[in-house]
């Protein structure tokens, strides 16, 4: 395993439960709480598909964790949960006093989300501001980020450090395959 700086060395990673495309209302969100590649906790909570409340209720599910005093970063599992219920990072980031980073397997198409956001969801300006003002999406071990807190090569390590089973990080896989469970009874997809 790779060495990541020790303030990294507690974690959450978010991710949604999978939901069907005609659903319009609150979708589970999954958090799991890992010291080093070792599951310590999960945590859960609903925010709106396509809503905007994801950034105030990522924030009160981690200040309220019993795991908050020993955690050094949160980690997305893109920067949309729920459709495109956007998260502000960097709000995120001031309201937990914690660094944030989001990991994605494959370079956005901007092109794609733009058009989406600005001719199909509601609100969709705001949300294209909140995903330009993340900042840009940069290469880290193998995947992409966008970051808030947490320098460029503390990402990296802390991506390798975390990479179990493939490129994503323990905690992210597993919110994903726990949050899939439960939404569908059963996980499924790659994690």
């Amino acid at each position: 395993m790779a060495r990541m700086p020790r303030k990294y060395h507690h974690v959450i990673g978010f991710d949604d439960a999978p939901f069907d495309r005609a659903h319009r209302g609150d979708v589970l969100v999954v958090g799991t709480v890992f010291t080093g590649t070792r599951l310590e906790g999960v945590l859960s909570g609903k925010v709106r598909r396509d809503g905007v409340n994801a950034t105030r209720v990522l924030a009160g599910i981690v200040r309220r964790s019993r795991f908050r005093a020993h955690v050094g970063l949160v980690l997305l599992q893109g920067i949309a949960l729920a459709g495109f219920n956007v998260v502000d990072i960097h709000a995120l980031a001031r309201e937990t006093g914690l660094p944030v980073l989001v990991v994605m397997r494959r370079r956005p198409r901007f092109d794609r989300i733009r058009r989406a956001l600005l001719e199909n969801v509601r609100g969709g300006r705001a949300k294209l501001a909140l995903i330009e003002a993340a900042g840009p999406v940069e290469p880290a071990a193998g995947l992409f980020v966008q970051r808030a807190g947490i320098a460029l090569a503390d990402a990296a390590a802390v991506l390798k450090a975390l990479a179990v089973a493939g490129r994503l990080p323990e905690p992210l896989r597993a919110a994903h395959l726990i949050a899939g469970g439960i939404g569908t009874g059963e996980s499924r997809h790659r994690a």
